[in-house]
């Protein structure tokens, strides 16, 4: 857009400035974003800006998404909300690509990551990170 591919980086923000265009980074845990077809893209621990320019705001998300049925996803947040000791029931909730994901990425069996995403109530960075 503005043909900066080699422009020092300091250079481009006082540029973007003087245009009126602000530019900070969000420390997000987890973006969500449900489509018409009722389907989410879930992003774990993605790099997210907004950019606000002369008023209208502006967000970038970069990461790799997970697809689930947003039905699924209701029923998986809503028996992490529970604290009955119901774990059962939050574990035959967690997604299978949810657990396809914990297992490759910690290099560990499908049980192993379904019990790290109960542990975790879902949450697929923390169980990674306690299995690594």
């Amino acid at each position: 857009m503005f043909g900066g591919g080699g422009m020092n980086p300091r250079k481009m923000q006082q540029m973007m400035k003087q245009m009126g265009i602000d530019v900070d980074d969000i420390d997000a845990e987890r973006v969500v974003i449900t489509t018409e077809d009722g389907e989410e893209l879930v992003f774990e621990a993605p790099q997210v800006t907004k950019m606000n320019a002369q008023g209208t705001e502006t967000y970038q998300i970069v990461g790799e998404p997970t697809v689930r049925d947003a039905d699924a996803a209701a029923v998986t947040d809503a028996s992490e909300d529970t604290d009955d000791g119901s774990s059962d029931e939050a574990t035959a909730a967690i997604p299978d690509e949810d657990i396809q994901i914990v297992a490759t990425r910690a290099g560990v069996s499908k049980d192993e990551a379904r019990e790290a995403l109960a542990a975790a109530g879902g949450d697929l960075a923390a169980a990674i990170a306690s299995l690594e």
